[in-house]
């Protein structure tokens, strides 16, 4: 019955989004908003422990973001198939793996736009920028108009040490702007903390994942099941469907 309802609310959706009659999603502009394919990470990779940022205040923003439902976690079944086996050889180094965010809709990114067009609001400049006036952001792209994480298969992610019981440390927190936050900054890191890195670096990279040059928490799928369609169905469990079954054990 979710499902049905679920269903029935993004065919009223997609209708209530078209510009003109018998237009396609394409042709009228607007994100997709079918998550079939899509799976809860408390669900389909358990193992994990999620930080949903975006659904908290603590982010550059300091608002609970557009689209943010519920502080879950939805991947495509592609995506989430793989974090399993990243999953699994974090365990196997004394290591899990703490999620930040994931799938991000496109309502989230127009509210990170529509943050950066505001000037003056720099609340949380000094824990995400203090290095950079908030007028470059665009420019220098660190805000954009569409979301590698809107595509479903891109997620940022640290790694907690489960001996000591915190997160590993990367010499850079998640979500700040600035040259410290790329994967082969050198700077003023210790060794442990390039080696901290790498090895989050590795676990991905070994399990079908590719990292971005300018965030060191930042991978993409591969072979990312949908790489030019960006999704806009809110980030809460209802959104997806209830098993995993057709998943690979």
């Amino acid at each position: 019955m979710r499902k049905r309802k679920y269903f029935l609310l993004v065919a009223m959706m997609a209708g209530a989004l078209m510009s003109g009659a018998g237009a396609t999603a394409e042709e009228a502009g607007t994100p997709e908003m079918d998550a079939s394919d899509f799976v809860s990470l408390a669900e389909a990779v358990p193992d994990v422990i999620l930080e949903i940022r975006y659904y908290s205040t603590y982010n550059f923003v300091g608002d609970r973001i557009d689209g943010y439902e519920e502080p879950c976690a939805l991947l495509t079944k592609e995506a989430a198939e793989a974090l399993k086996g990243a999953a699994a050889d974090a365990q196997e180094q004394g290591y899990m793996l703490k999620i930040y965010d994931a799938y991000r809709p496109q309502t989230a990114v127009d509210n990170f736009i529509a943050w950066a067009e505001d000037i003056e609001d720099t609340r949380m400049k000094e824990y995400f920028y203090p290095e950079l006036d908030k007028s470059v952001l665009f420019d220098q792209g660190y805000i954009a108009e569409k979301s590698g994480h809107s595509r479903g298969s891109t997620l940022d992610l640290t790694l907690f040490d489960m001996d000591a019981g915190k997160e590993l440390d990367m010499g850079g927190t998640f979500d700040y702007f600035g040259e410290l936050s790329h994967p082969d900054y050198v700077g003023d890191l210790t060794e442990e903390q390039i080696q901290n890195r790498n090895t989050l670096r590795d676990i991905m990279v070994e399990n079908g994942f590719k990292p971005l040059d300018t965030e060191w928490w930042h991978f993409t799928l591969e072979n990312e099941p949908y790489p030019d369609t960006y999704f806009a169905f809110p980030v809460r469990e209802e959104s997806v469907p209830e098993n995993t079954e057709d998943m690979a054990q």
